[in-house]
């Protein structure tokens, strides 16, 4: 009898271990799994920057080249050029006649301005500039006692007297600039005004009858 009802009872706490330890295993399955199973996010390294050179690079070649203002380029061609390889050779009369030439700025009627600079490199020879016009001068012996430079290659001459001198251009008959004074000729000038020279025929006797 005891046996019995101890077979009994075995028999109804067997099933209930059994069910009772089925329940566990899903538990202790999911407690052995890390919490995350997911793989941890690796972070994505930053957007490399481009070097600074490539954009230095890109703006360079985005950049005009600079150039020259358009009517400064325009000028520059222009502007007659001048031959200083010449052949002539001056004589001493001539280095001395280059002395006497007044250089500089010197003003004109009109508003014109002409340019007179010596070659310091070469005595004796001269850059005579009007506007773009250049011309290379030398002096020429005058049969007046008038100083007179001129360029033959272009036709240029440049007189200069007491109280003034003049810019022609033989080849044309024209000239470029009149009434030209530098500081020593007006006050020549002004000399002149106040103090006119003499006719030739002041105090002359009157013509016989």
């Amino acid at each position: 009898m005891k046996k019995l009802l101890i077979a009994s009872l075995i028999a109804c706490v067997l099933p209930l271990a059994a069910q009772a330890q089925d329940a566990a295993k899903p538990a202790a399955k999911t407690a052995a799994k890390p919490a995350a199973t997911a793989k941890p996010a690796a972070a994505k390294p930053a957007a490399a920057a481009k070097p600074a050179t490539t954009t230095a690079k890109s703006s360079h070649h985005g950049k005009a080249k600079p150039k020259l203002a358009r009517s400064a380029a325009k000028a520059v061609e222009e502007v007659t050029p001048v031959d200083t390889d010449t052949d002539v050779t001056l004589s001493p009369e001539d280095i001395e006649i280059a002395g006497r030439v007044y250089t500089g700025n010197i003003r004109c009627e009109l508003g014109a301005n002409v340019q007179v600079t010596a070659d310091e490199k070469h005595p004796g020879f001269f850059t005579v500039q009007i506007q773009r016009n250049r011309y290379r001068m030398h002096p020429v012996v005058s049969r007046t006692g008038a100083i007179r430079l001129e360029d033959p290659r272009a036709g240029a001459l440049w007189l200069q007297l007491g109280n003034k001198s003049m810019l022609m251009n033989q080849k044309i008959g024209e000239r470029m600039a009149d009434e030209c004074q530098s500081p020593q000729q007006t006050a020549m000038a002004e000399e002149l005004r106040k103090n006119p020279p003499k006719s030739l025929f002041e105090g002359a006797d009157a013509p016989k009858n």
